[in-house]
Formats: structure tokens, sequence, C-alpha cells
């Protein structure tokens, strides 16, 4: 998704009007969420629940569970209720079914897998391995798509922890539920099909201990810059994820800008810098005069390939367009890894009014729970010494950066699977090269990472907006409560896109989602 945002094009026309708030036209939607008596920290509490429809949808007021079918809804998930109790998107079984065949999985791994008393031996165990996954194998041709993908996950878990004298026969197993999958998924499907030939990649990939391989074969693999620009584009174009990012933090640094007359603005995820172009232009139009603005951009090698140079063209682009609106202007680049950021590559000056963005890419660096150096909560000490007036957050809402694996699976199937299925909801054909490309190139390598790759070779680290909040509250920051012009504007940007595309507000943040599936948070913070 990080590599994505690059190509959102800016044009003056066409994003002026987004940072401007207007009536809604959208019916609000409300119900009584399901709330649980306990948390983690993967999901701190969520109350208080405002959702928002899209556009078109009808006045609805209903106590029935945020489950119920009979609802088009969108339903704020935590780590308790966003994969395994919600509905399928894709799968040919409703949610009951699907519930009731995983029940039947898991009765089939216990009663194989665990004596009755005693300790575990070797001896006890070892029959149970060979002849459950034998028995998965057998009823592996009635399978749908999507438990076939399950099971297979489950087996490959289990291929490197199972006893030596089984591994055989768990790679055996998975291959040929590999095998099964290869016939029933096509990057030229339907949404499901798509996303399962990715995962079953990577599924191969981590069964092969290869997953860093293969995600670097991918890397190799990449197309030219204006290619990948191109693909960045049609992703852009057919999904809002990118608009919501950049429309939210740019209505929330432009109202806590507001008076200001020295602005410096750090994005840690520069790109092509299209944000800036229209905050840009908006504070020009300042009755009052325009302030100084400098814009200090972080760059990263993903960003550069896809520009075809350095942060020398993104600085050459917003000096012009500055200079034609009148507004004085600074551009900084740090060519450096956001890792590696330090102090002195932000050029902070005293007198400025700071903001700072993170779009799609705290969850790219590393924690605690993969370093003890923990960059993570290194930069973000460093960014609340800095005292923002405002600091943007913009993540996917999954759980996939410390949970278990199959836990992570279950994550990444559900979330990925709304992705594609909005994607879908473009109409362009499924044997579209266009859609076909960006879906490889954008968003493949992302689930390659996600399911194949562990420990520093991980690179796709999501975490729930909970888990931000506490992140964030340890590190000295307080949530800034948004203006209800900053969903307006959302909720305006998305009438240009399909009716199943949603908002809510929860917690201090704001989501986007597809249906009942919420997908991106953004928050902001001082």
């Amino acid at each position: 998704m990080q590599a994505s945002q690059e190509a959102l094009a800016c044009s003056s026309a066409h994003n002026s009007h987004l940072l401007l708030p207007s009536k809604s036209q959208g019916a609000e939607l409300s119900f009584q969420a399901y709330a649980e008596q306990f948390y983690t920290l993967e999901s701190t509490p969520v109350t208080d629940y405002a959702v928002l429809s899209s556009p078109t949808a009808a006045s609805v007021s209903s106590n029935k569970s945020p489950f119920s079918p009979q609802l088009s809804h969108f339903y704020v998930s935590d780590v308790h209720h966003s994969s395994d109790n919600s509905s399928s998107l894709n799968g040919s079984f409703e949610a009951d079914d699907e519930n009731n065949w995983m029940q039947s999985l898991w009765m089939l791994r216990n009663e194989f897998m665990e004596p009755e008393c005693g300790s575990v031996t070797d001896e006890s165990v070892q029959p149970g391995y060979s002849t459950r996954y034998h028995r998965i194998v057998e009823m592996a041709p009635n399978m749908d798509l999507k438990q076939l993908l399950i099971a297979c996950a489950e087996i490959v878990s289990e291929a490197d922890i199972v006893p030596f004298s089984e591994r055989k026969v768990a790679a055996s197993a998975a291959e040929t539920v590999m095998d099964i999958i290869q016939g029933r998924v096509s990057v030229s499907g339907d949404p499901l099909q798509r996303l399962g030939a990715y995962i079953l990649e990577a599924l191969r990939a981590r069964l092969l201990l290869s997953g860093s391989l293969i995600f670097k074969k991918l890397k190799c693999n990449e197309p030219s810059g204006p290619e990948l620009m191109s693909h960045m584009q049609l992703l852009s174009q057919i999904c809002p994820y990118y608009r919501f990012a950049y429309t939210s933090a740019t209505a929330v640094i432009l109202e806590a800008m507001q008076n200001e007359k020295r602005i410096h603005i750090i994005d840690f995820q520069i790109a092509q810098g299209s944000q800036w172009l229209s905050f840009i232009q908006a504070v020009s139009r300042r009755p009052d005069g325009p302030p100084y603005v400098c814009i200090t951009g972080v760059d990263d090698s993903e960003s550069s390939h896809a520009r075809g140079g350095g942060l020398e063209l993104v600085g050459q682009r917003l000096a012009r367009l500055a200079e034609s609106c009148g507004v004085p202007f600074e551009f900084h680049g740090a060519a450096t890894s956001v890792c590696d950021v330090q102090l002195e590559n932000l050029k902070v000056q005293h007198g400025e009014a700071l903001a700072v963005n993170f779009p799609y890419v705290l969850h790219h660096i590393p924690d605690e729970s993969v370093s003890t150096s923990n960059h993570r909560d290194r930069l973000l000490r460093l960014v609340k010494s800095l005292s923002p007036k405002v600091m943007t957050l913009v993540e996917q809402e999954s759980n996939t950066n410390t949970a278990a694996f199959s836990q992570r699976f279950r994550e990444t199937l559900d979330y990925y699977a709304a992705m594609f299925e909005s994607i879908d909801a473009a109409a362009l054909a499924r044997d579209d090269k266009q859609r076909i490309n960006a879906e490889e190139h954008c968003v493949a390598k992302d689930v390659v990472s996600i399911i194949a790759c562990e420990g520093d070779e991980r690179r796709e680290r999501h975490e729930l907006f909970g888990k931000w909040k506490s992140r964030l509250t340890m590190a000295g920051f307080s949530s800034i409560p948004l203006n209800p012009s900053v969903a307006t504007t959302v909720r305006d940007m998305l009438k240009e896109y399909s009716p199943n595309y949603a908002i809510a507000e929860a917690n201090g943040a704001l989501y986007i989602g597809w249906k009942n599936k919420a997908l991106v948070s953004f928050s902001a913070w001082g």
C-alpha cells in the first residue's frame, strides 16, 4: 500500500475542493456495538461508535449484532472480532458454515494431537500428525477456496515444529493441498481467486523457508520507474485509500496552521510530493497573505525508483508551484531510510510551527518485537521532542505485527480479500493487464512479506489503532480531536467511488472501510 500512494497526482483544480468543508449528503447510521469485557494492548476499548454511511445509504437504527447479515454497515473491529467473527467477503459459504467447518478442523486437530493425560512424547504425538494430515488431504477436494487456504496455512505453520520424522508428511500434505489450490486460483479471476494466487506463492515460499528470497525476487523483477508509476496511478485512481490519507492529513494540518506565519512540514513518506500541491494552493489564498512554508521530505529507495530520480525532483516541482502562487517556500531532502533518521536530518528551526506526517510508513519500521534498537519508538520519541503542533498518522487497520502466524494469516486473508473486492468495484475487466500489474507490483509484495517472511526480513508489520494509541501515548503524545469538517471532506471525496465504501469515527480516529471491514485509520496527535 505504501508504494501506491506515490502516484496520487493532485492537480490544482481536482484537489482544491477536497479541502473545503461542505454539507454532507450522507445519512448517519448508528447501532449498538458489541462490547467485549476484556482487551489487550493489541486492541484497546472502542466506545461511542459514530458510524457514517456512504452517501447513498439509508438511515438505519438497529440493536442487531454488528455481524448481522441484514445490515450493510461499517464495523470498527478489534483483534477479538476483526477476522474470525466477520462475515466472509468472497467465500462460497456463509459465516456459520465457516465457523462449523473450522470447529470440525480444530476438533480433528485436537483429537489426533492432544493425549488424554500424561506427558507428551514423540510416540504419543507422532501418529496424530500423520493421521490428521491424511484426513485433511482427503477432505481437501470438497473444500472451497477459502477453506483450502486456511487449511494449507495451518499445515505450513506446523511444518517446522512437528517431530523431525513427521516433517516430510507435513510437507507432502501441504504440497498436495497447494496443488488443489493451484487449480482454483488465477490472477485474472474473481477477487478471492486473485488474492489466493499470491497467498499460494507466499505459503510455498514459507514452506521452503525462502520467503525473503521470494520477496527480493519480486523487488528485482520490479518494472521500470515509469511503468511502476503507471501501476501506482491506476491503483490510486480506482481505490480511495491513498486520497483518504492525503485528504485527511492535509485538512487537519491546514486547520492547525491557519494562524501561523512560518510553517514547517516533515513528511516521512514524501513520494512525489503531490499531497502538498493542494496545501500550497490553499495557504496562498489567505486573506492576510501566504505564510512561509518549509517542507522536509524523507526518501526511500522505492520512492526514488518510481520517481526516476532523487528528492531534488520533488523540491523542484513544489518550488515551481509555490513561486506561481506567491508562497515563500523552502525544501529540504532527507535521503535516508526512515529507520536511520536523526535530528540533524530534519532541519528544524526555532520559531517554526511544526507538522509531522506519517502516511503508511510507521508499520515498516522495526519495533521491540524485532530488535532491541526499537527504531519505531525511538523515532516517535524523537518527533515528540520537537514539540510538533500536530502529527498525523495513517495506518492499515490490521493486526499482523506480533500476532501468531495462524492469526496473522487469517487477518491477512480477510484484510486483502476486502481490498481486492473493493478493487473489483472499479469494473475493470478481469483480464485487464493494467489491473493485474497494479495488484502484482503494488499489493502482492505486501502479502508475501506478511505471510512468508519473519524477523527483520518481514517489512509489513501492521497494528490496530488501539495498539498505535498505546504506543503514541507512551511516547508522550496526546490525541487531538478531529474537526467534523474532516469527516465531511472525506465523505464528499467518497462520492466518487462505490457506495460500499464507508467512514466511521471512534475513539479519536477516523476510519475508512469496505462494507463492514475497517481497512485504514487516520488520527491526529500533539
